[in-house]
């Protein structure tokens, strides 16, 4: 985290100069300021800022290095335990499909919706239930 907030410091200088850059070129070719740019430029480079700043806050409350900052750090120190997963489990595909299902709603016709909810719904509560049923039931 300490590497990269370090980054978006250095991001965030670069975005700040560039924007510099910009608006004294489009001073010097046309005359004018060429606002869009002008704007965005070191807007992008505020929310560098912002970003590097939360890394920097987060860093220093964690209280020690990340797995991702030491040198003779291994690949398996950073691998977090990340929950359980079924990977015979039909459920995800089901509620991906009815998650099509409404989003079409906005493209075809809302009346989609009434089918596409109601697949989630069930979807939702098979995927959350699939084991207290059946075979692997706990």
């Amino acid at each position: 985290m300490k590497t990269n907030a370090t980054l978006f410091w250095i991001l965030a200088i670069f975005f700040f100069l560039m924007g510099a850059v910009y608006t004294v070129w489009n001073i010097i070719d046309t005359g004018q300021v060429e606002w869009a740019g002008t704007v965005a430029i070191p807007l992008a480079g505020m929310l560098s800022v912002f970003l590097a700043f939360y890394m920097s806050r987060s860093h220093g409350a964690q209280g020690g290095e990340l797995p991702e900052d030491r040198l003779d750090a291994n690949i398996d120190d950073g691998d977090p335990e990340l929950g359980h997963f079924s990977p015979w489990s039909w459920w995800p595909i089901l509620l991906a499909f009815a998650c099509g299902l409404v989003f079409l709603a906005l493209a075809v016709g809302m009346w989609i919706i009434y089918i596409g909810a109601a697949l989630v719904a069930v979807s939702l509560v098979g995927w959350v239930y699939e084991y207290y049923r059946g075979n692997f039931v706990h």
